[in-house]
């Protein structure tokens, strides 16, 4: 699997160290005493971490904390800041989440009120977890778009890159309303200046997909993927061209990214690359021809 992502350039991220589930966690981690515990799980973060080292740009250490603490209540509230620690360790170079459902999807879920992340969050710091990212699930019922922006503002005081990391809608919609929704919560986090990346829950299996495909058995489109598909055209500057002015300046206005620009004059070409980074400030490339 590995092989196959890097030959197609796809950035993996790890999904997850822990889940803090207690029903999602193996019978047999369950009967251990808390010394076997905790040398079980620094185990396997230095298996995972070190296996995998330099391959997975992020990791969600620890799975929905807010909701469920198999964990944190048979080691310790300081448990997770030491899952971040041995983490760190194991795999300087990767990027460290905390992942959660429902902070930005819906205000009637009392447990992961965007307050009670945000404390959670500020806590894992002060603890001395060195905590690199905010994951946001992003299983969506119907969008609330406006909630969902005053979420993302107040998670972009913690000056933390935001990732929403298990995108769909649900499918009690009808694939065209899917389709709807699914634009509007993408349009919404594109423009958020703290989110940095989206990705989709949406992989093709036996069982068909959690709630929201993008195509057919056929790998024909479906409505969702229409709109993905649309959107990654429209998200991308493509080719700018046009002559330079008298001092030789040429501008144009682009999405983040790397880009090649070329130069000719006459006979005369020249080529160089450089990429367009977040920021307020206009980038000057100098080329030499």
């Amino acid at each position: 699997m590995l092989a196959f992502v890097r030959s197609h350039r796809v950035v993996v991220r790890g999904h997850n160290i822990f889940w803090e589930n207690q029903d999602a966690t193996p019978r047999w981690v369950k009967g251990l005493s808390p010394e076997d515990l905790r040398s079980a799980v620094n185990t396997r973060i230095q298996s995972l971490m070190t296996r995998y080292r330099g391959e997975f740009a992020h990791w969600d250490v620890n799975n929905e904390m807010l909701h469920y603490n198999f964990y944190e209540q048979r080691l310790g509230p300081n448990a997770t800041a030491d899952f971040f620690s041995v983490a760190q360790d194991a795999d300087p170079l990767a990027t460290l989440f905390m992942n959660e459902y429902n902070v930005v999807e819906t205000c009637d879920d009392v447990s992961s009120t965007v307050d009670a992340y945000v404390a959670r969050l500020k806590d894992l710091r002060a603890a001395g977890a060195v905590l690199e990212g905010i994951g946001l699930e992003g299983h969506f019922s119907k969008p609330n778009i406006p909630y969902m922006r005053a979420v993302l503002d107040k998670l972009a005081t913690l000056n933390l890159p935001i990732w929403f990391t298990e995108v769909d809608i649900n499918n009690k919609f009808d694939a065209q309303t899917q389709a709807v929704y699914l634009e509007q919560v993408l349009r919404e986090a594109y423009a958020h200046p703290a989110v940095s990346g989206v990705m989709l829950w949406t992989a093709l299996h036996q069982g068909g997909c959690y709630q929201m495909c993008l195509t057919d058995w056929n790998l024909n489109n479906l409505p969702v993927g229409d709109v993905v598909d649309r959107l990654l055209q429209e998200w991308q500057t493509g080719q700018a061209t046009g002559p330079s002015d008298a001092h030789g300046a040429y501008s144009f206005n682009g999405y983040l990214g790397e880009y090649v620009v070329t130069v000719n004059y006459g006979n005369t070409s020249a080529q160089s690359t450089f990429s367009l980074s977040p920021g307020d400030e206009t980038r000057h490339i100098t080329v030499q021809i």
